[in-house]
């Protein structure tokens, strides 16, 4: 069993990634911590945990943890994750990774000094309707992808949430905006070269509060909107020359009572349906990243092959996905007018 410790007791771990690592074939978190030894501790009972403790730092410096969790707040990803990978602690960190794709280069360089495995918890590449989705395009069954449309959107206006706290890198684009980026790339295999875009921030936060997009990908288009401040809605549709794929519950799958996948072909005359009912995102995320882990511990320690950990979301994957969300900043905060990507 991988043995993970958590830094912080923020609501996303709390609520789904530590209970999916506890339900995880190889994986178990074994520690807590928190700033408050109080609150430390109190998550860790809840979850059988056997260690809590009142410092970051100290949990670091335990020899009883294989890896390491974290869900802080954006501005402080990439600060404690070249932190636990000095400490010898593979990273599983809560998405975006980074606030600028430059900062990643910090993380590739503590991956490979310490020869640890860092990635950023991108949850919706290990759900199978994702990998359906990406082998009905590769198959053809919707011929030629001409154009992706999908939307991201909740209602929070409250001024002590990070997502509205532009120090923590709170915003519509940090939060929500990196997945219809991530899973148009990942179904696809393509990159964007240039788009463009608006961004509206809201007067009182100074966050990013809306954003619209649109992206060049050479042989199709990619546009969405993503937003704090709307009605809540998840939608993405693949649309090619002989048919499109619409995804219902694209990115929060586990919230929804089953995930389905629609095909239709070219003139609406069939319908096929794909349903995932009782999958958990997060339990896939965790057994490919504990994986991943044991496959590196496996390693010859005098090994120079890599191992691929093809299964994990690499950060030279990060970067490219920061990439795209810089570029929307770039075109968004300025004319709107087309920008290069990269």
């Amino acid at each position: 069993m991988v043995r993970f410790g958590v830094l912080s007791t923020a609501k996303i771990g709390r609520q789904h990634v530590l209970p999916a690592i506890q339900q995880s074939s190889h994986a178990r978190v074994t520690a807590i911590a928190s700033r408050s030894l109080a609150k430390a501790k109190k998550l860790a009972d809840s979850l059988n945990a056997p260690q809590a403790f009142g410092s970051y730092e100290d949990m670091l410096a335990s020899p009883d943890i294989d890896a390491v969790y974290i869900p802080l707040p954006t501005s402080h990803h990439v600060e404690w994750s070249v932190k636990a990978a000095a400490a010898g602690k593979h990273v599983l960190c809560e998405k975006p990774i980074a606030l600028k794709a430059r900062d990643i280069s910090k993380l590739i360089k503590a991956r490979d000094k310490h020869q640890v495995i860092i990635s950023e918890a991108f949850m919706v590449v290990h759900h199978p309707q994702w990998l359906k989705v990406r082998e009905l395009i590769q198959k053809g069954q919707i011929g030629d992808l001409k154009h992706v449309q999908g939307s991201f959107s909740y209602f929070n206006v409250d001024d002590k949430n990070m997502r509205n706290q532009p120090e923590l890198g709170g915003g519509a684009l940090p939060d929500i905006g990196v997945y219809p980026t991530v899973v148009t790339r990942f179904v696809s295999g393509a990159e964007p070269t240039r788009l463009q875009a608006t961004v509206e921030r809201d007067p009182t936060f100074k966050t990013d509060s809306y954003a619209s997009v649109k992206a060049d990908f050479s042989s199709f288009e990619l546009s969405f909107y993503v937003s704090t401040q709307m009605a809540l809605r998840q939608n993405m549709v693949f649309h090619g020359t002989k048919g499109f794929i619409e995804v219902n519950a694209p990115f929060n799958s586990n919230l929804y009572e089953g995930s389905e996948v629609r095909l239709h072909n070219v003139n609406h005359s069939e319908v096929r349906s794909f349903n995932f009912v009782g999958i958990n995102q997060y339990v896939l995320q965790a057994d490919a990243f504990a994986r991943a882990v044991m496959n590196t511990q496996a390693a010859p320690k005098k090994s120079k092959k890599k191992s691929s950990n093809t299964d994990i979301f690499t950060l030279e994957d990060s970067v490219r996905n920061q990439n795209l969300i810089d570029a929307v900043y770039r075109s968004g905060d300025k004319t709107g007018n087309w920008v290069k990507v990269g």
